[in-house]
């Protein structure tokens, strides 16, 4: 399936030296615990809470995000958190590269791995780890503490095991997401 070309005001978003694409529309909480890998994008309305971290000294990378991700509209990236020995506590997320997450989803898992789609309204317990190459489908819940394995279709709520991807899924992802960076350009509107 072709993507279309989608077009936003060059005014509307920030351009980073790493071709970042960053939304003045998004909401970026403690941006200096935040990495983000290069070619990547933040729409309008997404949000990504570096500011929620570990108490004490010294700087933490809370969410890291690897390279051409897509945050859709609406989408919620938040470390997860637990109490541990009475004390309340926050976690790194890291999300690999090549990794898209649907409008309206949010997310709290320890890790994603690259080439995996999430689809919109879904929700990404605290904790749960999605394997590279993997699909969550459109308002899928996956509960906390779950492991999405490599090569699965998960669908559902809670979520489960639905279908399996091909091995070539890798090439399909990374030309997908490649595809819709190089499609998502400035409008010519002046």
């Amino acid at each position: 399936m072709d993507l279309p070309i989608i077009k936003y005001s060059k005014s509307e978003y920030i351009e980073t030296d790493t071709g970042n694409k960053v939304s003045r529309k998004s909401v970026i909480c403690g941006s200096q615990n935040i990495i983000l890998g290069g070619k990547t994008i933040l729409q309008t309305g997404s949000v990504i809470r570096g500011d929620l971290r570990r108490t004490g000294p010294g700087q933490a990378v809370v969410v890291s995000v690897g390279r051409y991700c897509f945050l859709s509209q609406g989408c919620v990236i938040r470390p997860p958190c637990k109490t541990y020995k009475g004390a309340f506590s926050y976690y790194p997320m890291k999300i690999g590269d090549h990794v898209t997450i649907g409008e309206g989803s949010i997310v709290q898992a320890a890790s994603i791995g690259s080439f995996v789609s999430i689809g919109k309204n879904c929700v990404i317990g605290k904790f749960a780890i999605i394997k590279e190459c993997s699909r969550i489908e459109d308002n899928t819940v996956i509960p906390a503490n779950a492991v999405v394995p490599s090569f699965t279709i998960y669908s559902g709520s809670p979520g489960r095991l639905v279908d399996e991807l091909p091995e070539s899924i890798q090439e399909i992802f990374e030309a997908r997401t490649k595809d819709r960076y190089a499609k998502f350009v400035p409008s010519t509107d002046v």
